[in-house]
C-alpha cells in the first residue's frame, strides 16, 4: 500500500522484530526503519517475511546524529566513514527489498562553516545516488524542522529544491516530512502541490507534539487529498509518537479519516 508505518517511533510496546506482526496485524502492509542496522539482518529478514510486509525505505547509518552529535554524510573528514557507510546500507537493502533509502545531512556545530558542510554533503549524497542507482535504489535527502534538531544542515523546502537542481540527478528526490516542514515552512499543501514530482517519500506527523494525526492543528483529510490529486505516487508513512504512548490506541485516524487513495498497492520498481 501507499499507506506505511515507522517501525523506529511505532509499536514500540514491543521489540524491532515483533513490531513487523504488529503492524500488519493493524492494518499495514508496508513499514519503513530509520536505522536497523543494531538488528540482525537474518532476523529482521525471516520477521519480514513472517509478517507479509514490505520494507520501503531505511536511513543511511547517521554515526552519532541522533545522540546530539554532527552526524556523517556533511561532516569534512568521515568521507571514508561515508563509503563504509553506503556499503552496510546497500547490504540491508537488498536483503530487505528496500527500493529507497534516506541520507540525513547531519548537523553543522561550528559557526562560519556552514558552506563547506554543504559541499561535503552534496559530494556524498552524488556519491550515495551514483552507488545506488545500478542497484535499483533511490535516494533520498530531507530537511529537519531546527527546533527538534538544532543546527540540522538541511532545514526547509527551499535548500532541497536549491541541491537538487544544482546537482540535476536522476537518482535523487526529497524525503519530504509533514511534521517537520509544517513547522520550518508553514506551506505544506503548496509545496505537495507544485513539487510532488521531486518528492521521492513523504513522512507525516500532527503539529504540534509530531503525534498523531487529530492530535494536533493539521488537517490531515486536506492534506491526504491534496498528495492524491497530486503528482505523487510513492509511499506516505505515519512516522510519528503516540500521544498517549500505545500503538494500537493511537490508530483511529485510520478509521475516521477517508484513506481509500492510500490502500492503493504501490509497485517497488
Amino acid at each position: 500500500m501507499r499507506l506505511g508505518a515507522n517501525l523506529t517511533l511505532l509499536f514500540t510496546e514491543v521489540p524491532l522484530l515483533e513490531r513487523f506482526q504488529a503492524a500488519a496485524d493493524a492494518g499495514f502492509k508496508t513499514v519503513e526503519i530509520q536505522f536497523p542496522y543494531e538488528e540482525n539482518l537474518e532476523a529482521l529478514v525471516e520477521a519480514k517475511q513472517q509478517s507479509g510486509v514490505n520494507v520501503c525505505l531505511i536511513n543511511v547509518p547517521a554515526a552519532d546524529l541522533m545522540s546530539g552529535g554532527e552526524g556523517l554524510a556533511c561532516v569534512p573528514g568521515k568521507e571514508a566513514e561515508f563509503e563504509q557507510a553506503l556499503q552496510q546500507t546497500l547490504h540491508y537493502a537488498q536483503a530487505l527489498g528496500v527500493k529507497r533509502v534516506n541520507v540525513l545531512a547531519g548537523r553543522c556545530l561550528y559557526e562560519g562553516q556552514e558552506a563547506v558542510y554543504l559541499d561535503v554533503f552534496k559530494r556524498n549524497l552524488k556519491k550515495a545516488a551514483d552507488f545506488m542507482q545500478p542497484h535499483n535504489i533511490l535516494v533520498t535527502f530531507e530537511a529537519v524542522n531546527l527546533k527538534d534538531m538544532p543546527s540540522f544542515l538541511i532545514h526547509n523546502t527551499e535548500q532541497m529544491l536549491s541541491i537538487m537542481a544544482e546537482l540535476n540527478h536522476s537518482n535523487i528526490k526529497m524525503q519530504y516530512d509533514i511534521y517537520h516542514m509544517q513547522i520550518m515552512d508553514g506551506n505544506v499543501d503548496e509545496t505537495l502541490t507544485h513539487h510532488a514530482e521531486k518528492i521521492g517519500h513523504i513522512q507525516f506527523a500532527d503539529v504540534p507534539g509530531r503525534s498523531e494525526p487529530l492530535s494536533g492543528n493539521l488537517n490531515f483529510q486536506r492534506i491526504f487529498n491534496v498528495i492524491e490529486q497530486s503528482h505523487y505516487h510513492g509511499f506516505v508513512s505515519a512516522e510519528y509518537r503516540p500521544s498517549q504512548g500505545n500503538t494500537k490506541e493511537s490508530l483511529q485516524w485510520m478509521n475516521t479519516l477517508d484513506l481509500k487513495f492510500l490502500m492503493q498497492i504501490v509497485k517497488q520498481d
